[in-house]
């Protein structure tokens, strides 16, 4: 049977492992929620426990306020992981996902504990993102275009007229709440990061990736796969090992081909 995630709590999805070594929590991009890493229990090897962070106004929480900042999120699941921060673990996010991610490991940074890794993934270093439209002022016909560029979401739910009308406000506030936030300096953590993102991505070169060896005085790589913002759907098996090899000292094969450029 495969495994998949659990909703132990209204914050944690975990596909619970017994020989787990080192727990690996997961954050999801904007407008997303825990089911975008459905997949990841089975392409990651038994020793990694994968689990996805939801948060209030996602998928099942949908009726849940959105958290009224960044802040306000970082601390809301400090509290709730805690129970979980329990012997080895490590964070990957993707796009406002990464962000989250960073922004919570410097939070418990102050709390005496930390990841003993961070995926950063699909989002430039703080300082270093690429000028663009903050999209979250933008119509709501403008904002459904520009989502779909970034082409992370089906082409069935744009033409639901019912479903985006459920969406749309949850993208929207995800959007306020990334747009708005802004970056406070801190000391660079201690913890090796590993930055990844695709070589055609508009929102997020290369450059972008590479300055969050800024963020850090650890161990620091960029790992580039092909595709745009979005990348990591058609290249999940393929990230998947590298983030399980990563966390395991050691190279998993995947399935399928592919390449990638360091």
């Amino acid at each position: 049977m495969p495994d998949r995630l659990i909703a132990e709590t209204p914050f944690v999805r975990r596909a619970r492992r017994t020989s787990r070594r080192v727990r690996l929590f997961c954050f999801p991009h904007a407008g997303a929620g825990a089911s975008a890493f459905a997949a990841w229990p089975d392409l990651l090897p038994p020793e990694v426990e994968i689990v996805a962070v939801q948060l209030p106004g996602r998928e099942d929480r949908v009726g849940e306020p959105h958290p009224a900042s960044v802040d306000v999120a970082v601390r809301m699941v400090a509290v709730a992981l805690r129970p979980y921060l329990q012997g080895p673990y490590a964070f990957f996010g993707h796009s406002g996902g990464a962000l989250l991610a960073f922004e919570l490991a410097r939070a418990l940074r102050k709390r005496g504990t930390q990841p003993g890794h961070l995926f950063l993934s699909g989002q430039s270093a703080p300082g270093h993102d690429v000028a663009a439209p903050e999209l979250h002022r933008l119509s709501d016909d403008d904002f459904q275009a520009a989502l779909r560029s970034l082409d992370g979401t089906s082409d069935g739910v744009f033409t639901d007229p019912e479903l985006m009308k459920l969406l749309l406000p949850t993208l929207r506030a995800d959007f306020v709440l990334w747009e708005n936030h802004r970056h406070r300096p801190d000391q660079p953590l201690s913890v090796p990061v590993t930055a990844l993102g695709g070589d055609t991505d508009p929102r997020v070169p290369v450059s972008g990736l590479r300055a969050w060896e800024e963020q850090t005085t650890g161990a620091f790589s960029v790992e580039v796969f092909p595709g745009g913002h979005f990348y990591l759907h058609d290249s999940e098996a393929e990230l998947a090992a590298l983030v399980g090899g990563t966390l395991l000292g050691r190279e998993l094969a995947y399935p399928g081909q592919g390449g990638r450029n360091r």
